[in-house]
């Protein structure tokens, strides 16, 4: 199934959760959060959170800053 991520499609396999691509991009970690649909998706609904076909998922990186 294609998927966009951050403006560019990406092919997944068919039952992909949020959770598995982010261990696979190696963006499971602190400072990283998720909007799929323009929805952020809470950290502790990545791994249950069903990717679906045409799903538009944005990845945020938190900076510190003042």
């Amino acid at each position: 199934m294609r998927v966009v991520l951050n403006d560019e499609a990406l092919d997944l396999a068919e039952g992909t959760t949020l959770g598995q691509l982010l261990v696979t991009l190696e963006q499971d970690k602190p400072g990283v959060a998720v909007a799929l649909n323009q929805q952020v998706v809470a950290r502790s609904q990545w791994g249950e959170q069903q990717l679906t076909p045409n799903d538009n998922i944005t990845l945020f990186h938190a900076i510190a800053g003042g």
